[in-house]
């Protein structure tokens, strides 16, 4: 037996479905970072740090494409996190809002300690850009973890 043949349906299901709502909720981050002083900046010090140039000369099309990866991609790693957590913590609001807390911490650890320090910003800035991260981040999660309950609820009924 191979791990692949020991998976339930509804958990490849609900992993697949992490990456639709990963996009509908960086829809809804987009939104939220549009009307931040520096909400529009973390993907292109992402795009910076990959093409080693300054955040406000970084590639717009490259910051677009790592910025909607990335959020595409975080939704199957919080229905991958939501499946451990709810293994020891059984299912329930807990297990949701805790996997939410564990992410959130995630992605603005990642962004501020390793993404965020190599492009030598001014401090000050390097302080709004986190904090309108961090907001950008958790409004992600307010529309994904909704999003992917509801899945889950729909899929335990199969």
């Amino acid at each position: 037996m191979t791990i692949l043949s020991s998976v339930s349906p509804g958990v490849a299901l609900l992993i697949t479905f992490g990456i639709v709502a990963g996009m509908l909720a960086t829809r809804g981050m987009d939104v939220v970072m549009a009307r931040l002083p520096e909400g529009e900046t973390p993907p292109f010090v992402a795009s910076g740090v990959l093409t080693e140039q300054n955040p406000d000369s970084a590639p717009k099309r490259l910051a677009a494409v790592v910025h909607h990866a990335a959020g595409w991609l975080t939704g199957p790693l919080y229905v991958t996190l939501l499946l451990l957590v709810g293994n020891v913590l059984g299912d329930g609001v807990v297990t949701y809002l805790l996997t939410a807390v564990v992410l959130l911490v995630l992605m603005v650890g990642f962004f501020a300690v390793v993404v965020l320090p190599r492009p030598g910003l001014a401090r000050q800035r390097v302080r709004t850009i986190t904090r309108d991260w961090a907001v950008s981040a958790a409004a992600y999660l307010l529309v994904l973890v909704p999003l992917v309950a509801g899945a889950a609820g729909v899929l335990s009924g199969l």
